[in-house]
């Protein structure tokens, strides 16, 4: 059984809902937030960096949701194309995408404050372009409908994608982005059909995030811990 150390609505859920979509055995270990669990020396033996999420396996402990997303997709099948798949590269440039480039932007959205530089409107407004640049390219790639996300078939790259656009709508709490899904058509239908699938649903009620937790998103209700 894999163990997944996770907090509510962090980055952690993009986890949870690959392993819920694989039907993967595994329970959850919280990381207390408020207490900086994820800095503690506990914690950092299992993950270096003192970030969220670890994911424990039988071949020892994995953090970055990227290389954990990926380990599962070759481990288990169904999330990703095979490695001698044709699209294989695309479906990598893409995942890699999300984790390098667009998760980075939401970071520095987040957290201004770790990145500060020069005049912080100026600052949010660059960092807002960008983010809102991804998306279109995104958005172009989805609407030829790739094998490795369809609203059938989200796969990793959904799981990782969904919570993403989440947060934008969600986080900084004082201004959040919200990103107009009607501009993204192709997004949105990967967003929708997801949040209706069983394994999303079951990841959702784990962590408080409500029934519409992808197309109107509220702020989480968890049963333990907390998203910030």
């Amino acid at each position: 059984m894999y163990v997944l150390h996770y907090a509510p609505d962090n980055a952690s859920l993009v986890v949870r809902l690959a392993l819920e979509e694989l039907g993967a055995p595994y329970r959850t270990v919280l990381v207390d937030r408020a207490a900086r669990e994820q800095k503690s020396d506990a914690y950092r033996a299992l993950c270096p960096t003192g970030l969220i999420p670890v994911l424990e396996t039988g071949d020892g402990a994995i953090f970055e949701t990227a290389a954990i997303l990926l380990w599962l997709s070759d481990r288990h099948g169904g999330l990703a194309p095979a490695p001698d798949a044709p699209d294989r590269g695309a479906f990598l440039s893409w995942l890699f995408f999300l984790s390098n480039t667009l998760h980075a932007d939401l970071i520095e959205l987040f957290y201004p404050e770790s990145r500060a530089m020069g005049d912080p409107k100026a600052q949010r407004a660059l960092t807002e372009a960008r983010i809102l640049a991804h998306l279109r390219l995104i958005e172009a790639a989805l609407a030829e409908r790739p094998a490795w996300c369809r609203p059938e078939a989200p796969g990793a790259f959904g799981c990782y994608l969904a919570s993403m656009i989440r947060w934008l709508a969600l986080y900084p709490a004082a201004r959040p982005m919200k990103p107009a899904l009607d501009a993204y058509p192709a997004m949105r239908a990967v967003l929708t059909a997801m949040e209706s699938r069983p394994a999303a649903r079951r990841a959702a009620a784990a962590e408080g995030l409500g029934p519409t937790f992808l197309t109107t998103p509220a702020h989480p209700r968890p049963p333990e811990g907390s998203a910030t």
